[in-house]
């Protein structure tokens, strides 16, 4: 982890086992949200009081759906990129995962994050294990920095994030990626496709409504 940017971290011990940016003016908005299924489904969640774009219910369900049919949460080490209120990420760790990490550069945001992981933690089964972290970093500095791997990666930037930034976050997370990991882009549907770097390829696409989902991961081996 880069010295400059510290985390919050956040360890609990009751649950077994697609920086949203620095202003918050580039986000549309709702007003509020909330976990979808799993030990904490319905908890409503903290959405900074402007400029958010939290992801809909109806394409978190989707991302989440298609994930869970492949077996990907359970026990899934996870990072959401861009976290704004953190609901992808606490979706996967209301879910199963093993560990969940929020990066988000906005200062309301990463106060909500950080609310919004703590609630997940409280309501964590009992005896859990699971471990929410909240670091409040710009995203490629925080990926530069990181020696983590991860197999869940969620990445929800601002629709007017320019291509050759998120061309520079895919090419730093993909020597982060578990062997089997999967990426989650979501994006306009009007926006071009992501530019992949070596390591990371495209699975699928599905558009819903202005909203794109690019799913990719490691090349498979031959």
């Amino acid at each position: 982890m880069n010295a400059t940017f510290q985390p919050v971290g956040i360890v609990g011990s009751r649950h077994p086992f697609v920086a949203r940016s620095a202003s918050a003016a580039r986000y549309r908005g709702d007003t509020m949200t909330r976990i979808i299924s799993g030990f904490a489904g319905s908890l409503s969640l903290a959405v900074p009081s402007a400029g958010t774009r939290p992801t809909s219910d109806r394409v978190r369900e989707a991302i989440f759906s298609s994930l869970e049919s492949h077996d990907e949460i359970d026990g899934a080490r996870v990072l959401d990129l861009y976290a704004g209120s953190g609901s992808l990420g606490l979706e996967a760790a209301s879910r199963g995962a093993a560990s969940v990490t929020l990066v988000e550069n906005g200062k309301q945001a990463a106060s909500a994050c950080r609310k919004n992981a703590a609630l997940v933690q409280k309501n964590a089964p009992r005896g859990s294990r699971l471990s929410i972290e909240v670091a409040g970093s710009p995203v490629q500095p925080y990926l530069a920095g990181s020696a983590a791997t991860w197999d869940v990666v969620f990445i929800d930037p601002p629709y007017d994030l320019g291509d050759t930034e998120l061309a520079q976050n895919l090419a730093a997370l993909a020597e982060r990626l578990s062997p089997d990991a999967v990426v989650v882009i979501e994006r306009s549907s009007r926006s071009p496709e992501p530019a992949w770097p070596a390591g990371l390829e495209l699975q699928k696409r599905k558009n819903y409504g202005d909203t794109t989902l690019w799913w990719a991961g490691p090349p498979e081996l031959s």
